[in-house]
């Protein structure tokens, strides 16, 4: 029980912290990655050995820093989000950018451990960091929609036909007791 409480509130400080430095409309995109993931989680098996998804946590992991967070550094995809939400891009020294991203990418580092130990707070950052690979970052496909010009390539778009499959892999494998 305790466990759920902390991470409903690791989840509403995320999505705090997030609206704070994106603002409303980005926030509800990424509430499906960490909201989704909180869920998930409170429906699915929370036992799986992390030996049996950690080969796609490590890939997944790596394909969103080494590829995603390049391609949308070096294609300017705040910028492009700023167009399309009103919102400034925020900056990086932020407090509550800086909260978000030690949280959020920290906590993920610590699945390893924690799922091995068995915490079921493990299990919880596990299904956020799947569920924000494999479904949040799927939204690269809709932001096009709203430009006003044709349909076209978005900033973080290419990676992430790289990044949610490796991501839905590691939902399965999470999802199994054993493999």
């Amino acid at each position: 029980m305790y466990t759920v409480l902390a991470a409903l509130l690791f989840t509403v400080g995320l999505l705090t912290v997030g609206f704070f430095s994106f603002g409303a409309w980005t926030t509800f995109i990424f509430a499906s990655g960490f909201l989704g993931g909180f869920i998930i989680w409170l429906f699915m098996p929370n036992n799986a050995p992390f030996r049996s998804f950690k080969l796609p946590y490590w890939l997944t992991f790596a394909a969103f820093i080494l590829l995603h967070r390049v391609e949308e550094f070096v294609f300017k995809f705040q910028e492009q989000l700023s167009s399309i939400t009103g919102n400034p891009v925020p900056d990086i020294k932020s407090p509550a950018l800086i909260i978000l991203v030690l949280a959020a990418v920290g906590g993920w580092l610590f699945i390893p451990y924690l799922t091995t130990k068995k915490y079921a707070f493990g299990y919880y950052l596990a299904w956020t960091f799947f569920a924000a690979m494999g479904i949040t970052e799927l939204a690269h496909f809709i932001f096009p929609l709203f430009w006003n010009k044709p349909y076209g390539y978005f900033p973080g778009m290419a990676s992430v036909l790289v990044l949610a499959p490796l991501a839905w892999w590691g939902m399965w494998r999470l999802s199994k007791k054993e493999i």
